[in-house]
């Protein structure tokens, strides 16, 4: 059990305040000052203990979390913050994402990062399934924008159709009503990615919306991620999947009705831009 002396320790570490007059003692101290301190030790070894759970949780040893939060602390924003300790604790979790998600995609941290490689699932070999191919790989599987009943004969068919210039007009227009490109980009490829390994369009729908994962990396509210979702891939309502609002943007272009009349759909322009994180009241929703 940690001795008396010790538990005072952690509580005052845990004072906002007291952090910050550490802080600027060590700053002021100058650059050795992190290395002879002994409160800076402490103070290391009360990091290691407070996000400890949290490096497990990524697959991380405590004193990976530690130097991120070494890091945090030596930032002059975390010296001025209101709470210091809320900014450690963000750039800890923030470093044990990308921590993990550069394991699991085997490339930097830095890449891991960005969005446009953060997207991607983790790297995996043939072997660690013990389902054959033909059970989990897209190729092998139904096309999930096909409804469950087939559209009038002068539809065009999907499959003639090409996917990725129907990603690509779905990117354009979320930009267009005021989306930035690169997070429209990386949310509608990765929401493609789980698409094509989903059977079906509302069993990926369900699958996106509790993707908690996914809002973080692409720092999303909740209300924006659930809009987007509604907006690219249709309401999951059954009542309304023969409705352009139940089949969703990426069908519509796949059926062969062109960006110019998605423009011009009132309703999917106010959505979609009412959706985009900018005009969101910030809300982490469900």
């Amino acid at each position: 059990m940690p001795t008396a002396r010790a538990r005072g320790r952690r509580d005052r570490f845990e004072d906002s305040e007291a952090l910050r007059a550490l802080l600027n003692r060590l700053h002021e101290a100058g650059r050795g000052a992190w290395r002879t301190d002994p409160e800076a030790a402490a103070l290391m070894r009360h990091a290691a203990e407070k996000y400890a759970a949290l490096a497990k949780k990524h697959g991380l040893d405590p004193w990976e979390a530690a130097s991120a939060a070494f890091e945090a602390m030596r930032g002059a924003a975390t010296r001025r913050a209101d709470d210091p300790w809320a900014v450690v604790t963000k750039a800890v979790k923030v470093t044990c994402i990308g921590e993990e998600r550069g394991n699991g995609l085997l490339c930097s941290v830095h890449q891991a990062r960005r969005p446009r490689y953060s997207v991607f699932h983790d790297a995996e070999r043939f072997s660690d399934r013990e389902n054959p191919l033909t059970d989990y790989h897209p190729a092998f599987r139904f096309d999930p924008f096909a409804d469950d009943e087939p559209d009038d004969e002068d539809a065009v068919p999907e499959r003639a159709m090409n996917v990725t210039a129907a990603i690509a007009d779905t990117i354009a227009f979320l930009t267009r009503v005021g989306w930035e490109p690169e997070t429209a980009r990386a949310a509608v490829e990765y929401i493609a990615t789980r698409l094509a390994e989903s059977v079906s369009r509302a069993s990926a729908f369900e699958v996106l919306r509790r993707d908690r994962q996914a809002r973080a990396l692409l720092d999303l509210p909740g209300t924006s991620w659930t809009a987007l979702l509604r907006v690219v891939l249709g309401a999951p309502d059954p009542a309304l999947a023969h409705t352009n609002a139940g089949r969703g943007m990426l069908r519509r272009l796949l059926i062969g009705q062109p960006l110019r009349a998605l423009l011009t759909d009132g309703n999917l322009v106010i959505a979609a831009g009412l959706a985009a994180p900018s005009f969101d009241a910030g809300s982490d929703g469900p």
